[in-house]
């Protein structure tokens, strides 16, 4: 199991841009590395995948989506996840009953090695299926169709109108090597059309690229045009060229020896976008529709809410309660990111939500467990913390003598299901003569206390075990998220001075 206390060697997110990922990119990946090449391709270390297909999948329980921090793809919005991709991904995963895990692409990794290796299932980021790529992974159908597209930067004053007159002008074109965009410029070249093309590091994305378009540091790039829609909406100093490509289809890349999981996406797919007839449009679900109006239409777009310019007042960079939740963490002594996790998980940081038990505020306290006898009381935002975190230190300190990760996943556990049927859950593995205190054996026997055969002779009876193995691993995983942000927070401070990244 990953370690969740420590930052995390890598940039490992589960599934829910953080705020300014685009100009956080421009500070991170500023300008290739001396000794890297740009014109390296893929560059792709494990071609030989390992075997994990969808039945794995399902008996696991997870699916590992290796996407890129980008306002289309994924990004957190006040500690939550969103993008295009994440909440499509994440359809398929509820329609399969399967929990999602994002894997986010570090700057110094390789989405086809993290797909190979088995750190990801599928690739999920507005990817072209282009001939090399093919060779190292297998595409799903398509979900959409885009358009390659020049973009200028406003400081030409008249941009050219055809891919020639760009030729004639010798404006340089900056592009990554690893881009499908890099491979249409070639095939212009080869067509006779003498292009400039400047090569930047591959760790860049599409958004960065832009980004640095509209403050002036490149003159052109390529994008997609439902990139281009969405970046529009929030960066000034871009301007669109003529289109290159028509057409090129976006898919979905997972392993090549893992044919069923594509069955699979591919049923669900077909559900969502099948091709028109000549000369007609593509047709697309309704809920596919929601999401490219959401993320890449017109009307109220997500980018609104992280505008750069935008003055958000009252938050901070995870929550609009992270002052609150460090106070009241750093008294008990206890991490308030993973305090923020919990939070996240129980009620998207909505002070005023009530469950159906009775559980309310911030971190849903049941008040006949609680030293505040007043249920209005409860509903203050620091009150609630206070006894909150006053019940998940005292499940801690119940498993003060196990080790760090183990101690929190036991806490976690009881915080969501209740001491009583954690232990249950411990009894039915000493019963099987394994460790009660590994969390792998008792999230296995959480499991099992949803069968009859197990939980009739339980002292506290039937578990609901699998939502309570995926509450404990999805705040570990969202733990790891708000790290990451903390540390690109510091990064972009750093680099561009405070301020540059915010609450979304």
């Amino acid at each position: 199991m990953r370690k969740f206390i420590n930052v995390p060697s890598r940039l490992y997110l589960a599934g829910t841009l953080a705020v300014g990922l685009f100009l956080n990119s421009c500070s991170f990946f500023d300008k290739a590395p001396a000794n890297e090449d740009p014109d390296q391709g893929l560059n792709v270390n494990v071609v030989e995948p390992v075997k994990r297909d969808y039945a794995d999948i399902k008996e696991n329980g997870v699916l590992r989506m290796i996407t890129r921090y980008s306002s289309n793809t994924y990004f957190l919005h006040q500690g939550l996840e969103w993008g295009f991709e994440y909440e499509f991904v994440n359809k398929f995963a509820d329609q399969h009953d399967l929990a999602l895990e994002v894997v986010v692409i570090g700057p110094d990794e390789n989405p086809y090695d993290l797909l190979n290796s088995g750190e990801g299932d599928i690739i999920a980021a507005n990817y072209t299926r282009t001939p090399e790529r093919k060779k190292y992974v297998e595409f799903t159908r398509p979900y959409n169709l885009v358009n390659q597209l020049l973009v200028f930067s406003e400081n030409i004053p008249n941009a050219p109108q055809t891919i020639e007159e760009i030729a004639k002008q010798e404006i340089p074109i900056t592009v990554r090597r690893n881009s499908s965009y890099y491979y249409r410029l070639q095939e212009l070249k080869a067509e006779g059309i003498d292009l400039s093309i400047n090569l930047v590091s591959n760790k860049k994305d599409t958004e960065s690229l832009l980004y640095e378009i509209s403050n002036g540091q490149y003159l052109a790039t390529v994008a997609d045009d439902n990139i281009y829609q969405a970046s529009n909406k929030y960066m000034q100093g871009i301007k669109k060229g003529p289109v290159i490509a028509k057409n090129d289809t976006i898919a979905w890349a997972i392993r090549k020896n893992a044919p069923n999981l594509k069955t699979e996406l591919n049923r669900f797919l077909y559900d969502h976008f099948r091709f028109g007839g000549p000369n007609e449009s593509p047709k697309r679900s309704t809920f596919l529709n929601v999401l490219r109006k959401r993320y890449f239409k017109e009307g109220p777009h997500i980018a609104n809410y992280y505008n750069p310019e935008t003055n958000m007042l009252g938050g901070g960079v995870i929550s609009p309660y992270d002052d609150l939740i460090k106070s009241v963490a750093d008294s008990a002594g206890i991490d308030w990111l993973l305090v923020a996790s919990i939070i996240a998980q129980e009620t998207k940081f909505n002070p005023n939500a009530k469950s159906w038990a009775g559980a309310v505020g911030l971190m849903q306290v049941l008040p006949r467990y609680s030293e505040i006898s007043s249920e209005e009381m409860l509903y203050d935002e620091e009150i609630n913390l206070r006894e909150g975190v006053r019940i998940i230190k005292e499940h801690l300190n119940h498993y003060s003598y196990m080790d760090s990760t183990d101690k929190w996943s036991f806490a976690l556990a009881a915080y969501n299901a209740g001491q009583g049927h954690v232990a249950d859950a411990r009894r039915l593995v000493i019963d099987q003569n394994r460790d009660p205190n590994e969390w792998k054996n008792v999230s296995d026997a959480l499991l099992k206390l949803m069968q009859r055969k197990y939980y009739k002779d339980a002292r506290y009876g039937f578990c609901r075990g699998i939502e309570t193995v995926r509450y404990v691993e999805e705040i570990k995983n969202r733990y790891n998220i708000y790290q990451t942000i903390l540390t690109l927070n510091k990064e972009s401070e750093r680099n561009a001075g405070p301020g540059v990244l915010g609450i979304f």
